[in-house]
């Protein structure tokens, strides 16, 4: 089964968009029947473009930049380029766009790219993950929001909004720029601005309109901004009010248009629910997905099928927040963990999906697994990954500590268990260093990982100390001579008593005695390479001794004395 493509193509954009985002240019819209993505192009490290990107070329300005530009977006199979108004449209950008395939558009002026992404993405659906075949509601695709408005603003001929009960814009139908000023400052900014809804509450309004079923009249204060009239009714589900319709009337609605809004509400509330409900469920039906992906069985090729992660490599990356102390016994305070958890592993899934618009990413366990889309050429794909990762914890700052393991890159969905198996032990390693790194590839701790690897094998066998370790552990355990300690710090000194014995916080000669009584305890010649390796590999292997954990307070220097 294939991942089910996005819905809307470039005429679709520019039909619900045009007439208030985006002006053609020059170019075909036709070209692109389903936009693959939206992209920010970035001159100084090209992303990767999904098939048919929609491109926003944010700083991009000039006949000959745009021209040069477009070019390179036709060898990519690129939809679109959209730059700020006004675009240039001389003969060297049209003959570029008709040589590329990659169509012009331009950004109204007052409106922000931010804004611009955010309405795209929403009305492309990108990402989508399921059925192949598309579910509808009352004709209308299921959740999409954007043709549900269309359809009602063809139904009472006026343009209408479809908002959340934060009078937040969930969607807004063709035809906005027949209404007022401040209906188009509503769109751009996906938000009904605070002036209008302090009107709306102070009149009245918002209690009329939740109290009844019917649609509700508002006559506008008469501003510049604000002067053609609305009709409102609620969406509700039962009694839970889940939003409300808003279309911009020049006057009241006639009977007729007035039930055709209350059906359309109805119809509205089921999108609604659908949308909360299916919120959860793809969320899960993707952790799944990911999850099947990641353990590389037969079933993992239709998992990465139906995540649109065929044509790639792909790099994971293995996110997770040590578990502060004071959890242990407190339900409150691992719930509130848990909470956590799950936002940072959202905030990981927007930073990678900005990153690649296929990226995808999910919560298993206590850990958030991400996998990175590269081209299978691409030579440099794990350190691209650090790079982003290393982006997101400076972003999110220090307060969770998470901690980033990444795997090698995977060119199948075979190798892609590998790439998760990378990621699991370079996160292990951070997890068992206390120090201040908190992102690894698997390749930079290889070794720490083999380590780690040895004291599980010699755990499960049950592997006991022996020889000079043994009898230094025996000795302290009898005498707390402190003898392991002394030996771990010299050896990590590579034999230099002054660096070691600053370590331990004893003066040299101090040191000096505690490691002669060492060699002598142990019966070891610490002059033969062979045992110091031994050792070295010993303490590495074993749990650490109580001294080793944390430094040791400073002492006073006293002689030492003979045992």
């Amino acid at each position: 089964m294939n991942s089910r493509e996005p819905r809307a193509g470039l005429r679709r954009v520019l039909e619900d968009l045009g007439t208030t985002l985006l002006d053609l240019v020059c170019g075909d819209p036709d070209t692109a029947d389903a936009i693959g993505g939206v992209v920010i192009h970035d001159p100084l490290d090209e992303p990767v473009l999904p098939r048919q990107a929609l491109v926003l070329g944010i700083g991009v300005e000039g006949p000959d930049e745009t021209a040069r530009l477009l070019d390179a977006l036709g060898d990519t199979g690129a939809a679109a380029l959209v730059v700020r108004a006004p675009a240039p449209a001389d003969a060297t950008v049209t003959a570029a766009a008709e040589r590329s395939g990659v169509a012009l558009l331009a950004l109204t002026r007052g409106a922000s790219w931010a804004q611009l992404t955010a309405l795209l993405r929403s009305l492309l659906a990108d990402g989508d993950v399921g059925e192949a075949g598309p579910q509808t509601l009352g004709g209308t695709p299921s959740g999409d929001l954007f043709a549900l408005a269309n359809a009602v603003a063809a139904l009472i001929d006026a343009p209408v909004t479809i908002e959340d009960r934060s009078s937040r814009v969930l969607a807004f139908s063709g035809r906005q720029d027949e209404a007022d000023p401040s209906r188009v400052e509503t769109v751009l900014g996906r938000q009904v601005p605070e002036r209008f809804t302090r009107f709306l509450e102070d009149s009245g309004i918002f209690r009329s309109l939740y109290r009844s079923d019917q649609p509700v009249h508002v006559a506008p204060p008469k501003t510049d901004e604000f002067h053609v009239p609305r009709a409102a009714i609620a969406v509700r589900a039962g009694d839970e009010v889940l939003g409300s319709i808003w279309a911009a009337v020049r006057t009241p609605l006639t009977p007729q248009r007035g039930r055709a809004l209350h059906d359309a509400a109805n119809l509205v509330a089921l999108h609604l629910l659908r949308l909360r409900a299916g919120a959860d469920v793809e969320r899960r039906l993707r952790a799944d997905l990911v999850a099947t992906a990641l353990e590389g069985g037969p079933g993992a090729t239709e998992a990465l099928s139906r995540l649109g992660l065929t044509d790639y490599a792909g790099v994971v990356l293995a996110l997770a927040v040590p578990d502060p102390p004071e959890l242990t016994g407190s339900p409150d305070l691992h719930a509130q963990h848990t909470a956590e958890r799950q936002r940072l592993a959202d905030a990981f899934a927007m930073h990678l999906s900005a990153i690649h618009a296929r990226a995808a990413t999910a919560l298993i366990g206590d850990v958030a697994y991400g996998i990175l889309p590269v081209p299978h050429h691409q030579p440099d794909a794990e350190d691209r990954a650090a790079r982003t990762g290393t982006d997101f914890l400076t972003r999110i700052g220090d307060r969770l500590t998470p901690l980033i393991g990444i795997g090698p890159t995977a060119h199948d969905a075979g190798a892609l268990a590998r790439s998760r198996e990378g990621a699991d032990r370079a996160l292990r390693v951070l997890r068992s260093n206390s120090g201040s790194r908190r992102l690894a590839r698997i390749t930079d701790v290889h070794v720490e990982a083999l380590l780690l690897d040895l004291a599980d094998l010699a755990a499960e066998r049950g592997d006991p100390p022996t020889g000079p370790l043994a009898r230094l552990l025996a000795y302290d355990r009898d005498h707390d001579a402190q003898l392991v300690d002394t030996l771990r710090a010299w050896l990590n000194a590579f034999g230099d008593v002054p660096a070691a014995a600053e370590t331990m916080y004893v003066h040299q000669n101090t040191f000096r005695y505690r490691l002669r009584r060492a060699t002598e305890v142990a019966e070891a010649d610490l002059a033969d390479p062979d045992v110091r390796f031994a050792l070295m590999l010993q303490l590495r292997l074993g749990p650490p001794t109580s001294g080793s954990t944390r430094p040791r307070s400073p002492t006073v220097c006293r002689p030492p004395s003979r045992r």
